[in-house]
Parts: structure tokens; C-alpha cells; sequence
């Protein structure tokens, strides 16, 4: 269990580098949709950083290194 976290972990911090360079290069750009895509952006960011606390709150648990009771 602890493996698949772990994996699932490092997948999602290399799907939030994605966003955050699709981020960057959108700051490049002068169109008309700039706007529009960077709030979209930045909430798929926040998204995949809540997912990425879920799962490391998870490994932890599993791991053992937080007690729940």
C-alpha cells in the first residue's frame, strides 16, 4: 500500500510541474484568452496540491508516522 502511495505521489508532483510550466509559458502570452486560462490553471494547480497533501497525509497514516488514535 505504502508502494502505490508512493508511486501515486510522484506521479502527481510531475503533473503539478506540468501545470506549473503550462503556467509560466501562458504568462508569455499576449491573446485574448490569457486571462481566462491562467485562472484555470491556477485551479487546477491548487487541486492537484490538495491531492498531493491527501496523499501525503495517507502515507503517513499508512506508514505509520501519524496515529490517528
Amino acid at each position: 500500500m505504502a508502494s502505490a502511495l508512493t508511486i501515486g505521489l510522484y506521479v502527481a508532483i510531475g503533473i503539478l510541474v506540468v501545470v506549473l510550466a503550462m503556467g509560466l509559458i501562458n504568462l508569455t502570452r499576449t491573446d485574448d484568452e490569457q486571462r481566462s486560462r491562467s485562472n484555470q490553471l491556477m485551479r487546477m494547480r491548487v487541486i492537484v496540491q490538495a491531492v498531493i497533501v491527501g496523499i501525503l497525509v495517507l502515507l503517513g497514516i499508512v506508514v505509520g508516522s501519524i496515529n490517528i488514535f
